[in-house]
């Protein structure tokens, strides 16, 4: 997610120590919706975000949006630690779904727990789902793990994971798998001197479900 319109407030904490706060907003839009190796909706989706950072912590809410009603909106908090780990909770809804439904039979919202690590060139996400959610369609205990490697304006990416994103209802198969392989592309076109446009495309290969996607996307 790229985010931008910047608000910078700042505050006194302590005698000499000053706090800075900030709020940011910004829209993805893609082609497609491909989540983890996954079509989630059909289309070209609009995918909005607002964020609210200070100091080492973060806290925002993202949507996906189709013109075929597939919506999403997901509402998350991150804490930044030393050595390039971060920290993470995410709370995945689907706003079709009765809000305050927590049951595990209908569920609308599935919590995901995330520990990253960022370096120079490779970066490594965990990620872990912690209940189970009928509506939302998490089992409890999904887990997906990804791997990466960038370098210049590329990103090669590799992920596995079971649960949402292995499961299959009709053959009651929940195994870990291969499921999100791919690279990305990365370039920044000049609008302007002084506006310009990240563009993204990325294609992604689903080794577990034998599919393969090319989708491309703005920042604004």
């Amino acid at each position: 997610m790229f985010l931008f319109t910047n608000l910078l407030v700042s505050e006194n904490l302590h005698a000499q120590t000053e706090k800075t706060a900030s709020w940011s907003a910004g829209a993805d839009i893609y082609s497609s919706f491909i989540w983890r190796g996954t079509r989630l909706g059909s289309g070209p989706a609009i995918q909005p975000v607002i964020e609210f950072s200070t100091g080492s912590f973060s806290a925002g809410a993202w949507g996906s949006y189709d013109f075929n009603d597939y919506q999403e909106v997901d509402l998350y908090v991150s804490f930044a630690l030393p050595a390039g780990f971060s920290i993470g909770l995410t709370d995945y809804y689907s706003p079709g779904l009765r809000y305050f439904d927590y049951s595990t039979s209908s569920g609308s919202h599935a919590f995901e727990l995330t520990l990253d690590w960022s370096g120079e060139k490779f970066d490594l996400s965990t990620n872990c789902v912690i209940n189970e959610a009928g509506g939302a369609g998490s089992l409890g205990g999904d887990f997906y793990i990804e791997a990466g490697y960038s370098f210049n304006s590329l990103r090669l990416f590799a992920g596995a994971g079971n649960g949402w994103h292995t499961y299959d209802a009709d053959e009651e198969r929940n195994i870990f798998a291969l499921c999100n392989l791919g690279l990305e592309v990365s370039k920044t076109i000049m609008i302007t001197e002084r506006f310009a446009i990240p563009f993204t495309a990325q294609l992604i290969l689903n080794p577990d479900r034998e599919q393969m996607f090319l989708v491309a996307g703005f920042t604004f």
